[in-house]
């Protein structure tokens, strides 16, 4: 009986160590949506409709925060994930403006469409999407521009294309002439993003497929072993440059299904504005889901959980925060980014929490930066009151791991010299 419950005891550490970063994001997760429960009318008051609301902006989120993971766990990086999701919305919509039938007036009747032009709409756009992807690995592989600057130009140039191609699409097809957005109204269409269950079914859908892509193939294998390092698996006979032609192509082509899935949701196509700044929120959610941005290392287990907390995080400050909470959500985002990454570096280093973090001189501005930058957004949030109790406690906790540092560092000099 010993035997068996020290091998129990055994093997239940052995997995918590191998999941350490999932298990952590759960604790985080529950902790932030009983936080939420406690201070918020909102979850006690209609808690069935805020979890429905939170799965499907979770899953909307998810749809492409998985492309993304899979290009960042390949060893790259795509930041045109927000300039897709509009460009693909926008040809959505004009495939189906082009193919709805017209009413008494001659214009086209976006109202019953039918399954037949939605299916082709859907269709068309995700092959733009794996054209995206494919013209993205070009770039990469064959004119050899880093990845960083190959996403780049698709995050400029996509969204500035969206916005011109709508408005020579409307002044074709619409007898009103040209105009900036382009409206569908059918209902069937529009439930794929309005309803909460179809994104999120389609999310798990993905997931599973990238789960076993990433766990259960060869291919899968390879783009980890191409992440952790290149040269290596080009050396022992793994083709690279495919590889990367089928995470840029995942990653473009899950950008398209959540662009169709974001436009059906207001039923707009409106590249000004649709997508914006959402490659962060990708990357963030890879990121804080266990990713390295050096590559080779992340699940799509733990980007499930990131894009998990992620959402109920910013849903948490806009039930808290209640006015304005839009607008500090590139603050949590930043924040969570930077935290992220820095305690996935440090706990793949080893020995985080004895590394000196506030040496010298540029540890005393980092104290008050980061003391000033709390206090701030606090006052901004929640008062004043609020804000120097955050300022004053940061100081305090700060520069007290300031001064055992110092410390430390004392009797590590003593000690060697002695």
């Amino acid at each position: 009986m010993s035997s068996n419950a020290g091998q129990s005891t055994s093997l239940l550490r052995r997995i918590a160590g191998q999941h350490s970063n999932e298990l952590g994001l759960l604790v985080a997760i529950l902790t932030v949506v009983a936080a939420t429960t406690i201070f918020s009318e909102a979850y006690r008051e209609k808690p069935l409709q805020n979890a429905q609301e939170i799965l499907r902006q979770t899953s909307l989120l998810g749809v492409f925060a998985l492309g993304a993971a899979i290009v960042i766990i390949s060893g790259g990086i795509d930041l045109s994930s927000g300039s897709v999701i509009a460009f693909s919305g926008a040809i959505c919509a004009s495939i189906m403006l082009a193919l709805a039938p017209h009413d008494a007036s001659g214009a086209p009747d976006t109202n019953n469409l039918g399954l037949g032009v939605i299916a082709v709409a859907i269709a068309g756009t995700l092959l733009v999407g794996f054209l995206i992807g494919t013209l993205h690995a070009w770039l990469i592989t064959v004119v050899g521009l880093p990845p960083f600057v190959a996403t780049l130009a698709s995050l400029v140039g996509l969204r500035s294309l969206a916005r011109v191609m709508v408005q020579e699409v409307t002044t074709v097809l619409m007898p009103t002439g040209r105009t900036t957005q382009i409206y569908i109204y059918d209902n069937a269409f529009n439930a794929l993003g309005t309803r909460w269950w179809i994104p999120l079914v389609i999310f798990l859908v993905l997931s599973a497929a990238c789960w076993v892509l990433l766990s259960r193939t060869v291919v899968g294998r390879h783009l980890y072993a191409m992440g952790g390092n290149e040269n290596a698996a080009r050396l022992s006979g793994i083709r690279t440059d495919y590889l990367k032609w089928l995470a840029y192509c995942l990653g473009a082509m899950t950008s398209s299904i959540a662009g169709i899935l974001y436009m059906a949701e207001v039923g707009t196509a409106y590249p000004a504005v649709q997508g914006l700044g959402y490659e962060l929120n990708a990357i963030a959610a890879a990121v804080v889901g266990g990713c390295s941005l050096q590559g080779g290392v992340g699940t799509i287990g733990g980007t499930m959980l990131g894009v998990v907390f992620l959402r109920v995080v910013i849903d948490a400050v806009a039930k808290l925060v209640k006015v304005g909470a839009d607008e500090y959500q590139g603050i949590i985002v930043g924040v969570l980014v930077v935290l992220a990454v820095a305690f996935n570096e440090l706990r793949r280093a080893g020995g985080g929490l004895r590394k000196q973090f506030f040496p010298g001189v540029l540890g005393l501005l980092a104290i008050g930066i980061l003391s000033v930058l709390g206090g701030t957004v606090t006052t901004m949030m929640f008062g004043r009151g609020a804000g120097a109790i955050v300022f004053v406690g940061a100081i305090v906790v700060l520069a007290a791991r300031k001064l055992a540092e110092y410390r430390a560092a004392r009797r590590a000099s003593q000690a060697v010299s002695s």
